[in-house]
């Protein structure tokens, strides 16, 4: 196969996992501050405050991954060496 489908192959699988790995601590986290909640009303609003903060922490790691997987696609640093390799 060739370098560039290499690549977008490459970036594909790595949003996949990402986004598996960022659904999967997503859900968890959200199904934990509901049971916290169920068990404790009051303090929900403590409850939800820090599973939002939790979640945005999360989330950035699925756009760390897309930001690598664009890098990868568009910005790729080893282009000009494989075009070289190419054409000799």
């Amino acid at each position: 196969m060739e370098f560039f489908a290499w690549s977008v192959l490459a970036a594909g699988i790595g949003m996949g996992i990402g986004s598996l790995g960022t659904g999967i601590g997503q859900g968890l986290a959200i199904q934990k501050a509901v049971e916290g909640v169920a068990r404790n009303p009051g303090a929900s609003g403590k409850i939800m405050t820090i599973m939002l903060i939790g979640l945005a922490m999360i989330e950035s790691l699925a756009i760390y991954v897309f930001v690598v997987a664009m890098i990868i696609l568009y910005a790729n640093p080893m282009t000009e060496t494989v075009v070289q390799m190419l054409n000799k």
